[in-house]
């Protein structure tokens, strides 16, 4: 009964949220950015002024400079439960580069008050599945992470340097089967029992992962990172069964074509991420306005997380 009213109150939220979490404003960076303090706005609206012209916005939560890590993740944290129960959850990181998405998503591990949603989630699905061992529940977890990389996946788990980059070669497939269940053909997947397991699977993908330098970026993340978790859970004193996955996704970051100075692969880096991004967008608009047909197969990031059931 208790999850069930977790999930219903996390639906009467919305199946789509989107939240905004402003930086501050670096030495270079021009413009304010304030927030409204009376109105339906408070605490969900930001407003910019840039070159005297005010720019108003609107989201489910807004999360200002001064907004910790674990602020950031206390607002997301029941969704983090919803895996737990069986349900499939996607969390992304959305912004243009250099906005900070990977200090979102990961941040420094390492230091308590720097851990990223990654970290913090993953942390919160061990201690709670250990909590409901008492109640007759038993969990098996998978995880996985891969990078999609100029339309091609790479696995950033693949024991070789030389397997992660020869992702065309290899040629993971995606594949939905008739429960809804997403499959990539010879990527690894790892079974983890404890947060020590998962977080040096963390350390060996962020190692991995593709990155560049633009003009709008020291070290930009050129590809889309996916961290996938699988929850299976049964509670052998009722016989009952969940299946959850939690997606947790670091995106590449948007750039204009005409800022970062992109050129040879940079510019075809840009390209791809910006085409993807815009085809994520897609989706998300068709879900939102529950269309009959969502374009799912217009990109390699929006087909590995169709949700097919």
């Amino acid at each position: 009964m208790f999850v069930y009213k977790i999930n219903v109150l996390q639906e009467l939220k919305g199946n789509i949220r989107v939240f905004c979490r402003v930086r501050p404003l670096l030495s270079n960076e021009s413009g304010a950015v304030s927030y409204p303090n009376n109105g339906e706005n408070i605490g969900r609206g930001v407003e910019l002024m840039h070159n005297t012209q005010s720019y108003s916005f609107a989201f489910d939560k807004v999360f200002d400079h001064s907004a910790s890590q674990e602020d950031v993740f206390t607002e997301i944290s029941q969704l983090v439960q919803s895996a737990l129960d069986g349900y499939k959850v996607c969390i992304f990181a959305y912004g243009q580069t250099g906005s900070g998405k990977t200090h979102t998503m990961m941040g420094n591990p390492e230091f308590n008050d720097q851990k990223g949603l990654i970290p913090r989630s993953l942390e919160q699905i061990f201690q709670t599945s250990q909590c409901l061992m008492s109640q007759g529940w038993k969990y098996k977890m998978q995880a996985s992470m891969l990078e999609i990389y100029n339309e091609t996946i790479r696995d950033l788990l693949a024991t070789s340097r030389t397997s992660i980059q020869d992702g065309a070669a290899s040629k993971y497939n995606i594949k939905h089967d008739a429960n809804g269940n997403t499959q990539v053909s010879d990527l690894t997947i790892v079974d983890v029992r404890s947060i020590n397991e998962v977080s040096s699977l963390l350390k060996r993908a962020a190692q991995s992962r593709s990155v560049g330098k633009t003009q709008m970026n020291e070290e930009s993340s050129r590809s889309h990172c996916v961290f996938t978790l699988r929850i299976f859970g049964v509670n052998e004193g009722t016989d009952q069964q969940v299946q959850g996955v939690l997606n947790l996704i670091d995106l590449a970051g948007s750039e204009r074509l005409n800022k970062s100075g992109a050129t040879g692969d940079r510019l075809k880096e840009t390209q791809a991420i910006n085409k993807s991004l815009s085809c994520l967008s897609d989706v998300i608009f068709s879900i939102a306005k529950k269309e009959e047909h969502i374009p799912f197969r217009n990109s390699k990031l929006t087909y590995l997380l169709q949700v097919t059931s």
